[in-house]
């Protein structure tokens, strides 16, 4: 069932790479500026992934000039997690990672179980299938927690 969507909301992964860009740039295609949308993840070990920009693309979203970051950068950078409503982990180590930082703060963590299509599948055109599955769990999800794009030409990128 559709929620309210949140004024600020972070999406983390392991990477930034693949999982929490695609969520932060189907969020922002999607729903435009009703929320502040972000994403992270526990490690900046990688940048973002060309099967995850080639998969987006085909919907709409560009996510090519994403730049990954860690949760310890966005702490530097005056980006605190106590600062969003709503923290959106991936990953079951972004759930810890987001749980232990936020121990101490009230906001809320849902964890969606999204798995890491890295070295899943050999060739491109399996590569290319299994992050197109990951994409469309990802806008699914968002879907179902948020409510139907906003705008028409979102809408027609998730069908």
């Amino acid at each position: 069932m559709a929620g309210q969507i949140p004024g600020s909301i972070l999406f983390c992964c392991d990477h930034n790479a693949i999982r929490s860009p695609m969520a932060e740039g189907m969020m922002k295609h999607f729903y435009g500026r009703v929320a502040y949308v972000q994403s992270a993840g526990v490690k900046n070990d990688m940048e973002v992934d060309g099967f995850a920009i080639a998969v987006c693309n085909e919907i709409g979203v560009e996510i090519s000039k994403h730049r990954s970051r860690s949760f310890d950068e966005m702490k530097e950078w005056g980006d605190d997690l106590g600062s969003f409503d709503l923290v959106v982990a991936l990953s079951p180590a972004s759930q810890r990672q987001a749980l232990e930082l936020t121990r101490i703060a009230h906001l809320e963590v849902e964890y969606w179980p999204i798995m890491d299509p890295t070295g899943l599948a050999e060739g491109r055109e399996a590569k290319l299938a299994l992050y197109r599955q990951i994409r469309d769990q990802i806008r699914d999800r968002l879907i179902q927690r948020f409510g139907p794009p906003l705008s028409q030409a979102a809408e027609n990128s998730a069908r």
